[in-house]
């Protein structure tokens, strides 16, 4: 693992490890999941989008395929050299400054319980800063139960991910312990959590000049925010 890392991030197995401790060779040979469908829904077709977070391409992909124009953010080189058909830029999401706007600004991936609450901001402010008047933010926020009930496990293109275990770091942050088994290879990733109320989610997008347009998964997984006007 080179490069600066994450408190209370790590990551184990083949190949390159991200700083907050994400396998690039495990994130490309991921499938994406209905990530695409949910967004198509939820924005106009043919809108620029911003990705924060893209990884190695796994929802960027599928979105320039229908049509897309994706900007796509990443602070892993490795990561983005995996990205094809999309613009790259290489920043720490809460650190990217591009003087421009966007009809949509995507944070999936959880992101938004970064373990750090100074990170969650700065994440949210970016969301906020780049994104159009008229245009939207989507979030990715973790559903009732996600750290309950371990271990878990489900199958994904031929392994399996077993979420092992959730425990107390500190005030309001959980360590989370991932097991990715493949029949050629194997990772780990450990990474931190801080699970949000809907409430606290919503207080969050308010300080960053945000507001909940619409819940667009009936677990309320997903959801579209708009930019307050007057608000910068």
């Amino acid at each position: 693992m080179g490069g600066r890392v994450r408190e209370g991030y790590q990551g184990t197995g083949p190949g390159a490890i991200t700083p907050d401790g994400c396998s690039v060779e495990l994130y490309e040979r991921l499938p994406v999941r209905d990530e695409p469908d949910i967004i198509e829904r939820a924005v106009p077709a043919r809108a620029r989008i911003l990705e924060l977070g893209c990884g190695a391409g796994r929802v960027t992909h599928p979105l320039v395929e229908r049509g897309f124009t994706v900007t796509a953010v990443d602070e892993s080189p490795q990561m983005l050299e995996r990205v094809h058909g999309a613009r790259t830029v290489c920043s720490p999401i809460e650190e990217l400054e591009l003087d421009e706007r966007f009809d949509v600004v995507l944070l999936g991936s959880f992101l938004v319980h970064a373990g750090d609450p100074k990170v969650r901001q700065g994440l949210l402010r970016t969301c906020r800063r780049h994104v159009r008047h008229d245009g939207c933010v989507l979030i990715q926020r973790e559903n009732d139960g996600r750290h309950e009930n371990l271990p878990r496990e489900r199958k994904t293109a031929g392994g399996l991910i077993r979420v092992v275990s959730s425990e107390p770091a500190g005030p309001g942050v959980q360590s989370v312990h991932v097991e990715y088994v493949f029949p050629d290879a194997q990772w780990s990733q450990t990474f931190l959590s801080r699970p949000l109320t809907t409430e606290a989610f919503e207080l969050a997008l308010t300080e960053a000049g945000l507001a909940v347009d619409a819940y667009l998964t009936g677990d309320r997984m997903w959801v579209r925010a708009l930019p307050v006007a007057g608000q910068p």
